[in-house]
């Protein structure tokens, strides 16, 4: 049963949302494992209802042992260590505003995956300083996942900015 499920799997889209259990058979190891890989942040996921849902693209990297990140990942990577370097300076300004602009993000915001990630910026904001820097600029799925909602629009000025800007355009990615 689990090579007929993998085979099925195989023939479909890489955009194509995958149970946890789909996604164990297409990698051969158990629903558990799978789980684990969600909760340590190493397979990002999105919630549908109740349930956790992969995308076979971030299975099969998995598979593969891909972690190679993208020019786009690399930049938003850079962005996330300046942004931290604020936060660090005045944590409770860079809280409020990144509350604030959560607010309204939320406002503008239909239904779907984005609020998945507005709710664990809240609960990241409220939590300890620590946690909320290392979920920032860690090179994780995961972490990719968050910094692609991120709430700290106008933490850098634009002089900042540009400047992290034009240090991404000079970095190599391998």
């Amino acid at each position: 049963m689990r090579t007929e499920a993998a085979e099925r799997l195989a023939q479909d889209t890489a955009d194509q949302l995958l149970s946890t259990g789909e996604a164990a058979a297409l990698l051969g190891v158990s629903r558990q494992h799978i789980v684990d890989l969600c909760e340590a942040g190493t397979l990002p996921y999105s919630w549908v209802g109740k349930h956790r849902r992969i995308r076979r693209r971030d299975a099969e990297l998995i598979a593969a042992g891909s972690h190679r990140v993208t020019r786009d990942q690399a930049r938003s990577l850079l962005m996330a260590h300046a942004i931290a370097g604020r936060i660090v300076t005045d944590p409770d300004w860079a809280r409020a505003l990144a509350r604030e602009n959560l607010h309204k993000m939320r406002a503008s915001a239909a239904r779907g995956g984005s609020r998945v990630w507005m709710r664990e910026w809240e609960r990241l904001l409220d939590g300890q300083l620590i946690d909320l820097l290392t979920a920032l600029t860690s090179p994780s799925p995961r972490a990719r996942e968050l910094r692609q909602n991120n709430p700290f629009a106008g933490v850098l000025s634009d002089m900042e900015r540009r400047q992290v800007l034009d240090a991404a355009r000079s970095a190599v990615v391998r």
